[in-house]
Order: structure tokens, then sequence, then C-alpha cells
């Protein structure tokens, strides 16, 4: 046995992550992939100052850039930045998103137009600007989904277009680019105790909450929960895994008619 220890998963490995907030999703992924070496390309709408002195604290290489994924000139700044200031690109975590809990004669049509081009939209155009630069064989696109891209429930009409779109662009994008060794995947996470899905939650009756934990069987999930999901799927021990969409904390599709009632 050889007592050599293997460097971390994310030595000399770029990645750019969107929606890399303080408390959420993104966040645990930047500061999961940091600790394990990672050099960061960061994307958010807001500045996230906790995470941002974290990582300064860590000694990790990283740039942050406050743009909105929508926009076609931003995109190319995102990718464009991670070239100029780290000369490559190993892994794209697509996890901007935002959420809208109303039945879809209830929402306005900048709503839904909004929440498809951050969820779907974003992650489709910051897919096809990587892929030219993304690393052959290697690279790697982990997209953010939800469980409520695999079953719907009332009130989440268009999120659940919106995330479910973004499974079958990994399943159908794994097949173009498979041929030049480059990955992609999904995770599918529950609920999960993030600042955008507590808003939601607290607006639910007791019992409605009760029968989303109970969806469940290991508990409700974490942020850093997910991280570690997404950091073994972009990592070389997942270099057999491709196409797949992972659903994070529950054992089988939600069964909620009635949530949002």
């Amino acid at each position: 046995m050889s007592d050599t220890i293997p460097p971390p998963r994310f030595a000399d490995k770029v990645a750019i992550i969107t929606g890399s907030s303080d408390r959420g999703i993104g966040g645990a992924t930047a500061i999961r992939m940091a600790e394990e070496g990672a050099s960061l390309v960061l994307v958010a709408r807001h500045t996230p100052e906790r995470l941002l002195k974290k990582l300064d604290r860590l000694g990790t290489p990283h740039v942050f850039l406050e743009l909105d994924i929508t926009v076609r000139e931003n995109v190319q700044k995102i990718v464009a930045t991670a070239v100029e200031q780290f000369g490559r690109l190993d892994i794209l975590v697509n996890n901007a998103g935002v959420e809208v809990s109303a039945r879809l004669v209830d929402s306005s049509d900048e709503e839904w137009r909004q929440l498809l081009d951050v969820n779907l939209n974003g992650c489709i155009a910051l897919s096809k600007e990587a892929l030219p630069h993304l690393k052959k064989p290697g690279g790697v696109i982990v997209n953010v989904a939800s469980a409520l891209g695999l079953a719907g429930c009332v009130g989440f009409s268009v999120y659940s277009a919106s995330k479910a779109g973004m499974i079958g662009f990994t399943q159908s994008l794994a097949w173009e680019v498979g041929g030049d060794g480059i990955r992609v995947v999904a995770v599918a996470p529950g609920l999960v105790f993030t600042p955008m899905a507590t808003k939601h939650i607290d607006k639910l009756t007791p019992a409605v909450r009760a029968q989303l934990e109970a969806c469940h069987p290991l508990g409700v999930g974490t942020a850093a929960d997910c991280a570690s999901a997404i950091c073994f799927l972009a990592s070389q021990d997942a270099r057999w895994i491709t196409g797949v969409t992972l659903p994070l904390g529950y054992a089988h599709q939600f069964p909620l008619p009635i949530m949002g009632e």
C-alpha cells in the first residue's frame, strides 16, 4: 500500500459557478471546490461578501462577476474571464436560478419568461459558450435542476418546466459532446433550506409542510449536502458517469398535488 497522499480532487482545475450566493448551493459548492484545490470564477446578481471573504482566507484564486446571465454579452464575459485569468476551463456549474410560486393563471408573462430565461436559457447559453473552452477530454458541466423537474405540484408549473428542460438538456447534450470526452450531468435536489426555498416554505400550512418533509427519508437537506453531490459528479471519481440526473434527498417522486394550496 502506498503512503502517498493523493492531490486534492480539483487541484489545477478551473470552475465557473453561477448563482454563487452566501448561503445557497452555489456558495457551498464554491467553498467545497476551493477546499479541494480549485480556482473559481463566481457569478451572481449580488455580491456574496461572506463567501468572498472566506475564499480570501483560504487563499483560493478567484474572480467574482456581478452579472445577469440572461444577457448574452455577460455570458461571453464569464467564460472569457475564466480563460483569460486562469488559462483553462474544466468545470461549469449551472446553478443560477429563480423561483416563482404561483398558479400559471396568476403569473404575469414577465414573471414566467424571466424564470425560463434564468433557469433554462441561461444554462443553455453558458453551456454553449463554455463548450469550445472546456478541457477535452475531462471537461464537465453540472446542471442544478430540481425534484420539481421530475414531478410537478400546484403553483410551480413554469418552475417545473424550466427544471425539466434542464434535465432533458443534460441527457441530450451528454450524447452530443461525449465523443470529446466532456461529461454533462445534473442533480435534482429535494427540499433544501436555502434562502430562496425558505421564502416559499414559510407560506405553507403546517400540514403541507409536514407532507413535504415526509417525502425525505433522510430528512431535509442542506446546501452542503448538495455541494457534496455536485463535487462528486464534477470530479474524476465520476469519470464514467454522464447524461444522468441524480435525485438528492428523496427515494421517489414528490406526491405533492396540494403543495401551494
